[in-house]
């Protein structure tokens, strides 16, 4: 970026963003409203599945069963409610027969099994109360949607003495996919005016409030025009939307606060609108950049896992992150240049001040308490980092007994249908078809398959084994094999891996609810490192062109890493373990879906980041200009402390209308990474910080000479220049400190 020259004149990048500010905005303008077209649609075209590993076991058998087996894997119940009477008396088993065929008759239906076709004692609940009929849909996920949603209202209700629920997978999907979307204007519509509120409180100008949320409709619009493309090539998971809504919101508030701080700033001590964007631009402009750099490298690292549905989050998260980004640094810039002074209009705040009398908080006794904090921590800095650390590491503690598990129909809220529908399958029938496990032979005889199948009805945990059924290829047949318990439970885990042990004369690829998560687990164990290495060498890089030194990377990768501790231990706590789920209603399964840990962790870790980069970032800023260690730490907690407690405040605000949702797994997301963006801003950013640095003393800037050079070469800090004397933007003279702010400024 570019600087202001000591005459106070503009140039570079500046020149560009400002020359033309109404131009600016009025393409920003032309951008959000060809966003809004291009992106028109998306929720339809986004898929509720994808937690499944590609090129695994699970996965060849599930297509190759698809296509020789159509009624293998069903994915369609029918519930059919026999209303008292018996299931195989006439008219109700006449009725059985006429859905049944009608549901077979069906295009887009590949094969249906019913009670009253088969008299399979599994298909019929032990009390007698209602029988099943399920069925095969064709197509991919996308297909399957479209096509359920149709079914359902058709056979959904009263048909003569039956009355019928739809469940089975894809109806779960469907009410997983259209609950998220409600869900998410719901969550816009409880979020944006409650941040529109805080903003005020934290800006005191009704102007500067709307500015975030300005940057953060662009970022949202134009990252739903970007997920409407991406769809055109690759499947993108619903639930990336919740992201898009979170982060284009946060990250845009985030950003704008400290630009328009800044900004603020360069105002107050004498300067100009043109050269206090300038500085602005050189200083909190290049932390920014910095800051959305490391976010998306740590959302970036979900594109090693081949699930779409941790891809999809990446697609999102870094196209919401630059867009907020740059927005941040193009549009706002020429908003600021306009606005100039003006941008402290409409202070709101006076009212409140008139109200209560003289003595309101003004953002220099804000600033004057982190300060005074700063100091504290920094006189019992071992104490203070002891008993942080310890705290942390307590509340991360239940995360060591973690289950993972899958996503299924307790995902929903417990008056969905599915969700009845699925309820009744694990209550009423014994061994459903449902959640079996599946064994696809290819190239086995009838001697060897039926050696096969007396091995495998052998092992533990196995009520029965039905089939073989074979097909019309020869030596092709699958087996259904009926576990103990339910799919997702660690008993049909452990039982697909001694299935997979059993010798055979031919190729057996087992499939089903259980072997989709073994699988998934397997594919996200063997990627985890090389996600976590990319996490961890971009921020060591970006952090040491921050600062250049190699301590204050590796101390922001740990720190950032133990605040993320309290998070994982309430998930469990609460979500696995089922405490505070009639509170925040939902139904807990005693496990937690395998994917959703990883996704936690790399959000969490880069907005957590984001706060560390402003911090640290004001801290280098004011050693590179008076070499002062322990001044510096106190300057910059106390410009930063309370813009990144409020910024913390208002993205866990937004998070939480996200955490509202009736779908378990974006409550879990929503509320676990409000939870850890409170604990980074309130216990590691204003007391592990600087009582690490105190402990650390002035070897927290050390590097080698050959980095060192390197970073006098090729680093980037947010004072690069500032300890140069710049009286067209009134800076402070070397060894200066600025003013603090005016009363009601912020």
């Amino acid at each position: 970026m570019s600087d202001v020259n000591r005459t106070g004149a503009v140039g570079g990048w500046t020149r560009a963003v400002t020359a033309k500010p109404r131009l600016v905005l009025m393409l920003a303008l032309l951008f959000t409203a060809l966003a809004v077209a291009a992106g028109n649609g998306v929720g339809d075209r986004l898929s509720s599945g994808g937690f499944e590993a590609p090129g695994s076991q699970s996965s060849y058998a599930t297509a190759a069963l698809a296509e020789h087996f159509p009624d293998s894997q069903p994915n369609l119940v029918l519930l059919v409610d026999t209303r008292g009477a018996d299931p195989d008396s006439p008219a109700v088993a006449a009725q059985g027969r006429r859905l049944a065929g009608s549901l077979a008759a069906d295009p887009d239906v590949a094969g249906v099994t019913s009670y009253w076709d088969t008299r399979a004692p599994v298909l019929r609940a032990e009390d007698g109360s209602s029988a099943m009929i399920t069925a095969r849909l064709r197509g991919d996920d996308d297909a399957v949607a479209t096509e359920v949603k149709r079914i359902a209202s058709a056979y959904r209700g009263t048909h003569g003495p039956v009355r019928v629920t739809v469940g089975g997978n894809a109806e779960v999907l469907h009410e997983m996919q259209t609950t998220i979307q409600q869900d998410l204007v719901r969550a816009e519509a409880i979020a944006l005016p409650i941040t529109l509120v805080l903003l005020v409180m934290v800006f005191g100008s009704a102007v500067a409030a709307l500015l975030p949320l300005g940057i953060g409709v662009i970022a949202i619009l134009g990252t739903s025009a970007v997920l409407r493309g991406i769809t055109g090539f690759t499947d993108v998971s619903v639930f990336a939307e919740n992201l898009t809504t979170a982060l284009g919101l946060g990250l845009a508030i985030d950003y704008a606060l400290f630009i328009v701080r800044r900004f603020r700033e360069e105002l107050a001590a004498g300067a100009e609108p043109r050269p206090a964007v300038a500085t602005t631009l050189r200083t909190a402009g290049r932390t920014v950049l910095f800051s959305a750099l490391t976010v998306a490298a740590a959302l970036s690292a979900m594109l090693v896992f081949p699930q779409y549905f941790l891809r999809s989050f990446a697609y999102a998260g870094v196209a919401v992150v630059l867009l907020a980004a740059g927005a941040a640094l193009i549009v706002l810039p020429a908003a600021l240049v306009l606005l100039g002074e003006r941008v402290n209009a409409l202070d709101l705040r006076s009212l409140l001040r008139r109200r209560s009398g003289p003595g309101g908080r003004s953002a220099a006794e804000s600033g004057a308490r982190y300060a005074a904090l700063a100091r504290l921590v920094m006189r019992r800095a071992p104490a203070f980092a002891v008993g942080a650390v310890a705290a942390l590491l307590l509340l991360g503690l239940p995360f060591l007994q973690v289950r993972f598990g899958a996503a299924d129909d307790r995902q929903l809220p417990a008056t969905a249908e599915s969700h009845t529908v699925q309820q009744h399958l694990r209550q009423d029938y014994a061994g459903s078809p449902v959640g079996a496990i599946t064994v696809l032979a290819e190239g086995a005889d009838p001697a060897g398959l039926a050696d096969y199948r007396r091995q495998v009805a052998a092992l533990p945990g196995v009520i029965r084994v039905e089939g073989p059924v074979t097909g019309k290829e020869a030596g092709t047949a699958y087996l259904t094999v009926i576990p103990r318990g339910v799919a997702v439970d660690a008993g049909p885990q452990h039982l697909v891996g001694e299935i997979r042990g059993v010798p055979s004369g031919f190729r057996a690829s087992v499939t089903g609810q259980a072997a989709v998560l073994v699988d998934t687990k397997h594919a996200i164990a063997r990627r985890l490192p090389w996600a976590a290495g990319i996490i961890g060498l971009v921020t060591l890089l970006l952090v040491f062109l921050l600062t250049g030194s190699v301590v204050v990377p590796v101390q922001a990768v740990l720190l950032n890493a133990l605040s993320l501790t309290a998070m994982f231990g309430a998930v469990v706590w609460v979500f696995q373990d089922g405490h505070l789920s009639g509170l925040l209603g939902f139904t807990a399964t005693g496990s937690i879906e395998t994917t959703l840990p990883v996704l936690m962790f790399c959000v969490a870790f880069g907005l957590s980041m984001d706060y560390g980069v402003f911090l640290l970032s004001r801290i280098k800023e004011e050693y590179d200009r008076t070499g002062d260690h322990q001044g510096s730490i106190v300057f910059g907690l106390r410009r930063t402390g309370g813009l990144i407690t409020a910024a913390a405040v208002i993205l866990a605000v937004v998070m939480v209308a996200v955490g509202m949702s009736r779908v378990s797994n974006t409550k879990m997301l929503g509320l676990g990474i409000a939870l850890a963006v409170l604990m980074d801003a309130m216990v590691i950013r204003t007391l592990l910080v600087p009582a690490v640095m105190r402990l650390t003393g002035k070897a927290t800037w050390w590097a080698p000479p050959v980095l060192r050079r390197f970073h006098d070469r090729f680093g980037i800090s947010e004072g690069a220049g500032s300890h140069e004397p710049d009286t067209a933007v009134g800076a402070p003279r070397s060894g200066e400190r600025r003013d603090p702010e005016p009363a009601g400024r912020n």
